[in-house]
């Protein structure tokens, strides 16, 4: 009703009265902005600030950003716009206008770079490896990358000495320039434009800080410390409020006791309600067109082609306003429609560049030594040549130096529970257990194969949809799909009407919309004369969907039944005979569900297949051998898995969030009773309840105890894997609803669990879980339309890692873009290979970790379905020349390493040169090492793709060995390495290859 309100109240303002009006959310304030921009008002959309004081504010880094920007752009504008914010956000002085003003760097002009970087230190920039969020800087050499929070994309400057020589804009995902050079780069902070007294005096404030922030500097708690510098934004402005504060607005001043504007708040006017203005909703707009056709009709549209789809091709009389704006209104005299709709949350895109992010100390598996210890890249000189090498090692101190040109050969070693045992060299015991593991592969890929062979044979039930009655049952839904839900949804529909029969897997996280995907498939088997049964691994997953299916299909006259262990004998006899005779079209349930007698069963769903055991999988595919069947994960599918099964078993992800999805705030802190209690009472007095993570069973009652300390009347539960199934299960209910206000469990609670009403997560002892552990259970909260607060808690921050440290604040800096995303995923993604192929493979994945156990079984499938080579061939190269990426052009180890596995994965010398051209791009000007490592990358590929064995030289004089024993002998002008190289290239490129 807030635009009804606030369309009134413009109509009849004087225009340039209001200065400033306040709402309550970021919601409310894009609804007010669109009223405004009706009437042609310029106006400023503050975002929705709602840190509470002295909080660490990295989690709010986004907020923050937007917030110095609409500042920035108000204090610039000679005639002051509207502006519209959030309540929350002006509870503090705000920065002025001098701690925010900015810099030109213009092509051609001189810098000093290094009076620069400390400029670009003082302005809050964070200095990284590389580029990928507002806010960073990287400095490599004589080139520079910079993200300017203002700014669409990230800009990479290249000096020439002293002088500014290029400006180009780059992307984030590929590190690649693109587009036009720019003659000047507007550089604003990322904080405040701090001088160096007033930085070093800001920092020593927060040093002597109360916060409990993790990290104390000025990205954390710079806000809080701006004395002087900072004004209160409301002084001398006209402000309303465009409705009552709501409770929630008034506790925030309780909470935060140091304000003094409070009365300043509770005296500011309300605008009125409207009198003669009622908000719409609009469904069919001809109609409404015809009822109202007497009254002043604004049609908003972005173009004449939204009009023609709404059905409207006669627009004479009526006032069309091209806008984005989303504003329907009706009074007695006119009415105005929006025929836009919300934008869709774009689907973000996954760095194409992966950093494996390896760093000393990880285990990584070799192919035929191992389980080893990753020490460096180590230089040596072989032959009078210098080249990298990987340092492994492994039992016994005994040492492997890996050519960084075979870095394909070694993956970083993944599997849950303990720490694996090193593999001793020479003794080919890992090779004896690889054979045994293949063995078992090749029976596992067998059986996928020869199901998929005899699904493929069977003769399909054809469900035909009809197109209008699946769109009504969309409209429905309440809210707009995903673009992958569409997609989804159609390849679904398609495979059903084909004739041939679905084997369909459908991935995707908990909350973005499966269930939704897997209802239009219901729908549209049920209106085709068949059944379908929805199969879950559990009561309460089977109690969720139930409540899902039973709401969705309420009003479209679906018999929807339920079978489970929570069902009476009774109601399951009952239900027994409808799904017999036919009156029950869909049913719910667990494994009570195998053995049903169906009267036309047509489409089978099993959700989360990976938790049901062995045996009860063998049942399931007996049973449903000849119907439809679409499978649904929550844990993301290796991409290469995902191509290796792509012949014979289709699937279809779901990537992107519901639009409603906000993030979940992180926080990372030490131990406190007080914090805990706050965090507690924070989300009991919002309704919600609390997720405790704590993976010591033993200590559980102890920190059971040690809450009920603290709040005496809070019910607590405790789950954990000692926990009986059955108890489990009915906790778990009784918590879902609302039974009890905090859940203390171990990390069992990681996934396949969708309670809305559970928004906030302690994790104690975070420094104890992996990055992919945390960023999953984390995923855990903020799943409804509330936002989530995860809060990782240590016990003694002084006695952490660097590395810890540094994770952990990643995390709290939602900087998901970075490779603590990549790495979180690539963790995930490798389990989701561990759920298809079973538990039972625990054993076997822990000896040599699922990345080379995955590869494994990719290969495995392939030969069988004569789709690859069995055996991959290598060549070896000895050459005597330097070939390296150079620390002086790539200057951290970690990037060198990344380059060095993703040359060695290339498979065509075009890669190979698109890299090269990338690292030209990124770095600057390649040196004789780098250019001539580019060239023994292409060197290796054509000598593969020859079949040649062995590549090697000595002085001007060149070997070349083929796999067939066959050898040739070249003479390079000189034993130069440009002539050695050249030399050899211009063999392999007119060679023909030799037959085996």
């Amino acid at each position: 009703m807030i635009q009804s309100r606030f369309y009134e109240y413009l109509k009849n303002e004087k225009k340039g009265a209001l200065e400033v009006l306040i709402c309550e959310d970021t919601k409310e304030a894009n609804e007010l902005k669109d009223v405004a921009n009706f009437f042609e008002r310029d106006v400023l959309v503050f975002p929705d600030l709602r840190a509470q004081y002295l909080d660490d504010l990295r989690s709010y880094r986004e907020e923050l950003s937007q917030l110095f920007n609409a500042l920035r752009h108000y204090c610039s504008a000679e005639v002051k716009p509207l502006v519209i914010s959030p309540l929350k956000t002006l509870l503090f002085p705000l920065p002025k206008a001098e701690i925010l003003k900015g810099m030109d760097l213009e092509f051609g002009a001189s810098i000093d770079l290094q009076s620069f970087k400390e400029q670009m230190l003082q302005w809050g920039y964070t200095f990284v490896d590389i580029v990928q969020v507002e806010g960073e800087i990287s400095f490599r050499g004589d080139i520079f990358d910079i993200f300017v929070p203002s700014q669409l994309h990230p800009f990479r400057v290249s000096l020439f000495d002293v002088e500014i020589e290029e400006i180009k804009p780059f992307i984030t995902e590929s590190q690649r320039t693109t587009g036009e050079e720019c003659d000047l780069l507007k550089i604003v902070p990322a904080f405040y434009a701090l001088d160096e007294s007033s930085f070093e005096r800001i920092n020593t404030l927060i040093d002597s800080s109360e916060s409990d922030s993790f990290v104390k500097d000025i990205a954390s708690l710079g806000f809080w410390y701006l004395e002087e510098k900072a004004e209160r934004f409301l002084a001398d402005k006209k402000a309303l409020l465009i409705k009552p504060m709501s409770e929630q607005i008034k506790e925030s001043f309780a909470l935060n006791e140091v304000l003094p504007d409070q009365e300043y708040f509770e005296t500011l006017h309300v605008i009125a309600e409207a009198s003669h203005h009622l908000c719409l909703a609009v469904t069919d707009i001809p109609t409404l067109l015809k009822v109202h056709k007497k009254k002043k009709i604004t049609l908003i549209a972005i173009n004449e082609a939204q009009i023609k789809a709404a059905g409207i091709y006669e627009t004479q009389g009526l006032h069309v306003k091209k806008s984005p704006l989303i504003l329907n209104i009706i009074s007695d005299d006119e009415v105005v429609i929006s025929l836009n709709k919300p934008a869709k949350k774009r689907r973000r895109r996954k760095s194409s560049i992966i950093l494996d992010d390896l760093k000393p100390g990880d285990y990584v598996v070799h192919e035929e030594y191992g389980v080893g210890i990753f020490e460096k890249i180590e230089q040596a000189e072989i032959l009078g040549g210098v080249k990298d090498f990987v340092k492994i090692r492994y039992q016994g101190d005994d040492r492997v130096l890996l050519p960084v040109e075979n870095l394909d050969t070694i993956d970083r070693y993944i599997a849950s529970g303990s720490l694996p045992a090193l593999d001793r060299l020479g003794k080919g015991g890992f090779g004896k257990l690889k054979e045994k593991v293949k063995k078992r592969l090749f029976e596992i890929a067998g059986e996928i194969i020869n199901t998929a062979a005899a699904r493929a044979l069977i003769k399909a039930p054809i469900i035909t949809t009809n197109k209008n009655d699946l769109k009504a049952f969309q409209k429905l839904a309440g809210f707009e799909y995903t673009a992958d839900q569409s997609e989804s949804i159609n390849e679904i529909i398609a495979n059903l009407g084909s004739g041939q029969i679905m084997d369909r897997l459908l991935s995707g996280d908990v909350g973005f919309g499966k269930t939704e995907v897997a209802m239009n498939a219901i729908f549209a088997t049920v209106r085709a004369g068949y059944q379908a049964a929805l199969i879950v691994p559990t009561t309460l997953l089977s109690s969720q969907h139930f409540a899902s299916l039973s709401e969705r299909f309420a009003d479209s006259g679906i018999g929807i039944a339920k079978l489970d262990r929570f069902v009476t004998p009774k109601m399951k006899k009952a239900t027994l005979a409808a799904l017999s005779d036919g009156s029950v079209q869909v049913v719910v349930g667990t494994h009570a569900l195998f053995g049903t007698t169906f009267n036309k069963l047509g489409l089978v769903i099993i959700d989360e297949e990976h938790k049901f055991g062995v045996k009860q999988k063998e049942k399931l595919k007996h049973l449903y051998e000849r119907v439809h069947l679409l499978s649904m994960s929550a844990t993301p599918i290796p991409r290469s898995l995902n191509q290796a099964l792509s012949s014979i078993k289709t699937m279809s992800q779901l990537l992107t969030p519901p639009s409603e999805r906000q993030g979940v705030r992180t926080f990372v802190k030490s131990y406190e009773e007080k914090l805990i209690k706050e965090v507690i009472m924070r989300e009991l007095r919002r309704g919600g309840q609390v997720f405790y993570v704590h993976n010591s069973i033993a200590h559980m009652p102890i920190k059971e105890g040690e809450l009920k300390k603290i709040l005496p009347n809070l019910r607590i539960v405790m789950i954990h894997s000692k926990t009986g199934a059955s108890e489990t299960e009915k906790e778990l209910i009784k918590f879902e609803a609302g039974e009890y206000d905090l859940m203390i469990a171990t990390s069992i609670i990681e996934s396949g669990i969708h309670m809305p009403n559970v928004n906030t997560m302690i994790i104690d002892g975070a420094d104890r879980f992996g990055i992919a552990d945390l960023h999953q259970l984390r995923g855990r909260v903020g799943r409804g339309h509330l936002e989530g607060f995860a809060y990782f808690i240590v016990e003694d921050r002084e006695k952490l890692t660097d590395e810890s440290k540094k994770r952990l604040v990643a995390l709290e800096s939602n900087s998901f873009l970075g490779s603590g995303s990549v790495l979180a995923y690539h963790d995930l993604e490798i389990r989701g290979g561990g759920n298809l192929v079973g538990d039972a493979q625990s054993g076997h994945i822990k000896n040599i970790g699922y990345s080379l156990y995955l590869k494994m079984l990719e290969d495995a499938i392939k030969e069988l379905s004569n789709t690859q080579e069995s055996v991959k061939a290598k060549v070896d190269i000895k050459l005597t020349i330097s070939a390296y990426l150079s620390d002086e052009i790539i200057n951290t180890d970690r990037l060198r390493l990344e380059l060095y596995r993703r040359l060695s994965q290339c498979e065509e010398p075009v890669e190979i040169y698109e890299i090269e051209e990338e690292t030209i791009d990124r770095f600057g000007k390649l040196d004789t090492p780098t250019k001539q490592f580019f060239e023994l990358m292409v060197i290796k590929l054509l000598a593969l793709d020859k079949k040649i064995k062995t590549v090697s030289s000595y002085g001007q004089n060149i070997s070349i060995e083929y796999a067939n024993g066959e050898k040739e002998q070249l003479k390079s002008a000189s034993k130069d390495d440009d002539d050695i190289i050249k030399e050899v290239l211009s063999y392999l490129r007119n060679a023909k290859p030799k037959r085996l």
